[in-house]
C-alpha cells in the first residue's frame, strides 16, 4: 500500500525537524543530484547538459543546490529563473560551483531555445506544495514550460520533477491548465503527496521516487489523505 499525504500534513511533519535545525533542503538536494546523475548515466551523457527551471521558493532551492553539486563534479548546468527572486543561498551555491545562471529578464528567446535544444535532462523546480489555490502556471513560468516542451517532444529529453510536477494540485491531483511538463520521474521528499496518486496529476508524475527525510514518526500519527494498493 502506498500512502499519500496532504501538503499541510507534510509541512506539519517537517516542522519539528526544521525547528531542530536539520538540513532537510540539503538532504533533499543531495538525493535529487544523485537521481540526476543516474539519469545522465542512463542517457550516456554523464557531463550533461542539465537545465534547471527555477522558481522562487524551496523547490527552486532544491534544484539550485542539486545543480551546484553536479556542476562541482564537472556537469554542465544552466539555471533559468522564472522570476527575479530565487532561493538566496541556493543561487549563491550554484554560481560558486559554476552553474550558468541566465538573467530572469532580458535573455532572448533564441538563447533559451538553444539551451533547451541542447539539454539532456530538464529539471522542473518551479512550483512546490506551497502554491496558491490554483497551481496553474502563469507568466514567465508558463512561457518557459511551453518553450521546454517544444524541445522535449521531438528529442525525448528526460524531465525530472522536484517534489511534484509544477502545475498540479498537490492534494486533489487536479490540473487546471495542461501546460505542465510531463515528468519521467518525480523525486518527492519526506512523503508522497496525495495529488501524485490521483488522476489526472498522476499521469504527469512518471515514476515516483520517495526520498526519506526522517518524517516517519510524525507521519505515523496522521491519517493519509489517500492510499493505493
Amino acid at each position: 500500500m502506498v500512502a499519500g499525504y496532504s501538503a499541510a500534513q507534510v509541512r506539519a511533519a517537517e516542522a519539528p525537524h526544521l525547528a531542530a535545525g536539520e538540513p532537510l533542503m540539503r538532504r533533499a538536494a543531495a538525493a535529487l543530484a544523485a537521481r540526476l546523475r543516474r539519469e545522465l548515466a542512463e542517457l550516456g551523457a554523464p557531463d550533461g547538459p542539465v537545465v534547471l527551471l527555477v522558481g522562487s521558493g524551496d523547490n527552486g532551492g532544491d534544484a539550485l543546490w542539486a545543480g551546484a553539486e553536479l556542476a562541482a563534479a564537472g556537469v554542465a548546468v544552466t539555471a533559468i529563473p522564472t522570476s527575479e527572486r530565487m532561493h538566496v543561498e541556493g543561487a549563491q551555491a550554484a554560481r560558486d560551483a559554476g552553474v550558468r545562471v541566465l538573467e530572469p529578464t532580458g535573455t532572448d528567446d533564441d538563447t533559451i531555445g538553444a539551451v533547451f535544444d541542447d539539454a539532456a535532462v530538464i529539471v522542473d523546480g518551479i512550483l512546490g506544495t506551497g502554491t496558491s489555490a490554483s497551481p496553474a502556471l502563469r507568466g514567465r513560468a508558463r512561457e518557459l514550460v511551453v518553450a521546454a516542451s517544444r524541445a522535449i517532444e521531438p528529442r525525448g529529453v528526460r524531465v525530472v520533477a522536484v517534489d511534484l510536477p509544477s502545475g498540479i494540485q498537490p492534494d486533489d491531483g487536479s490540473v487546471p491548465d495542461p501546460t505542465v511538463l510531463r515528468a519521467d520521474v518525480t523525486v518527492t521528499f519526506g512523503a508522497i503527496k496525495a495529488g501524485l496518486l490521483r488522476e489526472p496529476a498522476a499521469g504527469y508524475a512518471g515514476r515516483i521516487e520517495l526520498v526519506d527525510l526522517g518524517l516517519g514518526p510524525e507521519l505515523a500519527s496522521m491519517t493519509p489523505l489517500v492510499t493505493v494498493d
